[in-house]
């Protein structure tokens, strides 16, 4: 099913920034995702939600480059592009935050911030960069910089290390990573899930501030209050399949639940 089928979308409805067409995926037998269509605008946060198995998941690792699909489209500003790697997703600006966060206790906040892409110093011409020292003010600099665009105002320094940090403050050092100067789509994997109320109120505002700042959201959540509060839009999946997607302030809880394990009946109207 289309959304074309399942949704009306008014004049005022900002254009989308990613879309996704018709994506499919099989493992062997298992036909994870039949023909999705699946959009996201600049400044939404669009929540994406289904039971278990239903295929949120493996969508996201599809639009992140982690697994390849089988067939669909995938557009930017409505222009064709070709996800088939994760370097293919980084280089559209197209970043996942998982559940598991990745972050490397052992190391403080502006090392995570800068993991992989550290800063050296200059003046040493006769060494090549990986042998070069670490510019660590400049590691720093760039630390409070990306902390600041998110105003995560719990988190103290920048050098203390991400071991000593709430669940809460983790999962915003693992956005902030994530939302570097070219990213302007931020997947996010269950980011309340075992937080406390809270250290949930904090991963929620940055939620926010991300929208705010005009990112393109897509939020996987299982907790209808965190969906309900944050979210835009909500697209449901079932069984590999569209159901529906609404403007959160046109729907319920209980019509989402409903849609998620029971689907809808042809003539039921949807509006988006």
């Amino acid at each position: 099913m289309s959304l074309e089928n399942n949704q009306q979308v008014g004049p005022s409805a900002p254009p989308p920034h990613l879309r996704v067409a018709g994506i499919e995926k099989r493992f062997g037998g298992v036909h994870a995702l039949k023909g999705v269509d699946f959009e996201v605008a600049r400044g939404e946060v669009m929540a994406l939600v289904g039971d278990n198995g239903a295929g949120k998941s493996t969508l996201m690792k599809v639009l992140a480059g982690a697994l390849v699909c089988d067939g669909g489209d995938f557009f930017i500003d409505e222009e064709p592009v070709v996800i088939s790697n994760p370097h293919d997703a980084g280089a559209l600006g197209i970043q996942i935050v998982y559940q598991d966060l990745a972050l490397c206790e052992n190391l403080d906040v502006a090392a995570n911030l800068s993991l992989g892409a550290e800063p050296v110093k200059s003046g040493w011409p006769f060494l090549p960069r990986f042998l070069r020292p670490l510019d660590d003010l400049e590691m720093e600099v760039r630390a409070k910089a990306a902390i600041d665009r998110l105003q995560v105002r719990t988190l103290r320094s920048v050098r203390a290390k991400v071991g000593g940090l709430s669940g809460g403050q983790r999962q915003a050092i693992a956005i902030a990573r994530a939302v570097g100067a070219e990213c302007s789509v931020v997947m996010l994997d269950e980011p309340t899930a075992a937080l406390g109320v809270a250290q949930t109120r904090q991963v929620l505002d940055v939620v926010k501030r991300l929208r705010d700042t005009g990112h393109a959201v897509v939020y996987i959540s299982h907790n209808m209050r965190d969906i309900f509060e944050v979210s835009d839009r909500i697209c449901v999946l079932r069984h590999g399949a569209n159901v529906a997607t609404w403007k959160t302030s046109e729907t319920t809880a209980d019509e989402i639940v409903v849609a998620m394990t029971a689907g809808l009946d042809s003539g039921t109207n949807n509006a988006a």
